[in-house]
């Protein structure tokens, strides 16, 4: 929990000192999206019982829900209660708040007898690190977030463009690193980083990546739960901060199509509880059996778990050759264009980040899939294929190239299906295969460009 407030009494102290009047109760659902209410300080304090419906988790992106006879096989058919509980570890000020001092506190779902409910995206990342907690491992990552800044757009059919900053210009040139094109933005940063001081999310650097307007964040290593949780409300306070100065933040994974696509590439490590050393590396220094066996198994799931870390039909705009990011499950040191790289570091150090997360993934989901994945790989003992010296990007395409292709991959893997819980795969499964066909409804600008009089 968070040292600084582990207790009923700590939270209550720290509501009077910022002398908060409103609670936001959120709970993220299978999209990441927050879901709650917004309850009065002193309800909040004195009367913690919430609840929500059991099918809010399951939304849809758009806002509708699966066919019902489908969810009938996982859900109750009288959409029953969840009972929602604070983990008072996550309050957090609402820095943007303006008229009064308002609280954010993240909640888990708890059915009617007590236990988690199982499909919702805190209690996977749970589900997972209980299996590490079996064999005394503590997984360790760092995530790395991409994201675009763009011109506010009401209009979806008008394509996103990059802002406007301080010089007056918008930017139509790659800024890879580029100092200067971050301080074109330097208020909209300044209050991010006030906002996520505030809220103790222990941002590391910030740079300028590839793309006009596209950012990066990396956050420091630590606990892969907590990790979700500052991510999930990173996303909060950037889209604010953006809206505040005039334009849109977006995760999308590619919100432009001539520009590089935005990933969430997550660094991975696991912890002896008892020796506190890497289980990644050997006595001498030397790479474990267990670091290839996790490579192993990020191998030979990350196909199968693809739905979760590419989550949306753009999803897979992204996974293009040439265009930044990997489209195979190669593996090399200090290599960025495989899907799984091995930066260069000492033994205590040893890692593996992977590359194939897009940045629209649910923290929550996208950390334990790929972490259940390395575990399958370590359990079952699983050899990588032999290191890439070479550029992957010019290697044969070895992930899904769909959201419908992904789905089905998950569908042919009982073991991962097995860890992550049948419940849960079930209802991911058929919240994306609905988000697909809604997608399947609409008519793109560029078959009216090219069909339109030509076919």
């Amino acid at each position: 929990m968070d040292s600084k407030i582990a207790t009923l009494e700590q939270m209550d102290q720290w509501l009077d000192q910022n002398r908060i009047t409103e609670i936001e109760c959120l709970v993220p659902d299978l999209t990441g999206v927050p879901r709650g209410k917004i309850m009065p300080r002193d309800k909040f304090t004195h009367d913690h019982e919430m609840r929500m419906p059991e099918s809010v988790i399951c939304a849809t992106v758009t806002g509708n829900w699966p066919d019902p006879n489908v969810m009938n096989k996982f859900l109750s058919d009288t959409d029953k209660d969840m009972h929602l509980r604070p983990d008072i570890s996550t309050l957090r000020l609402v820095p943007w708040a303006e008229t009064e001092p308002v609280a954010q506190v993240i909640h888990d779902c708890y059915f009617n007898d007590g236990t988690l409910v199982d499909y919702a995206p805190r209690s996977i990342l749970k589900r997972i690190m209980k299996l590490y907690e079996q064999h005394d491992w503590k997984p360790v990552i760092a995530p790395e977030i991409e994201f675009y800044l763009v011109e506010k757009s009401i209009d979806p059919d008008i394509p996103l463009r990059p802002p406007v900053g301080r010089s007056g210009r918008s930017e139509t040139a790659r800024q890879h690193y580029s100092i200067d094109a971050v301080n074109e933005f330097d208020l909209l940063f300044q209050d991010l980083y006030n906002y996520c001081d505030a809220m103790r999310l222990d941002l590391d650097t910030l740079i300028h990546e590839v793309g006009a307007g596209q950012m990066e964040v990396n956050f420091l290593h630590g606990n892969p739960l907590k990790l979700a949780d500052k991510v999930f409300y990173f996303k909060r306070a950037l889209r604010e901060v953006a809206i505040k100065h005039g334009m849109y933040a977006t995760f999308m994974a590619k919100p432009m199509a001539w520009e590089p696509g935005s990933a969430m590439h997550v660094h991975q490590s696991i912890i002896n509880k008892n020796t506190k050393q890497n289980i990644f590396s050997n006595p001498d220094g030397t790479p474990s059996k267990e670091f290839y066996w996790y490579i192993g198994g990020l191998q030979k799931y990350v196909p199968q778990a693809m739905s979760f870390f590419a989550p949306y039909v753009n999803s897979y705009r992204r996974i293009v050759r040439h265009t930044s990011a990997p489209i195979n499950v190669k593996w090399g040191t200090d290599n960025r264009t495989v899907g799984f790289r091995i930066p260069k570091s000492d033994s205590a150090n040893r890692r593996i980040e992977n590359r194939v997360i897009g940045s629209d993934a649910n923290p929550y989901v996208a950390f334990a899939a790929s972490l259940a994945c390395g575990y399958l790989g370590i359990i079952n003992q699983i050899e990588p294929t032999n290191e890439e010296f070479n550029n992957a990007y010019d290697s044969n395409y070895e992930l899904p190239e769909s959201l419908n292709e992904a789905v089905y991959n998950l569908a042919e893997c009982p073991e991962l299906i097995e860890v992550l819980g049948e419940r849960f795969c079930g209802i991911y499964q058929a919240v994306k295969l609905t988000e697909y066909s809604e997608f399947k409804r609409i008519i793109s600008s560029w078959e009216r460009e090219h069909l339109l009089l030509h076919v």
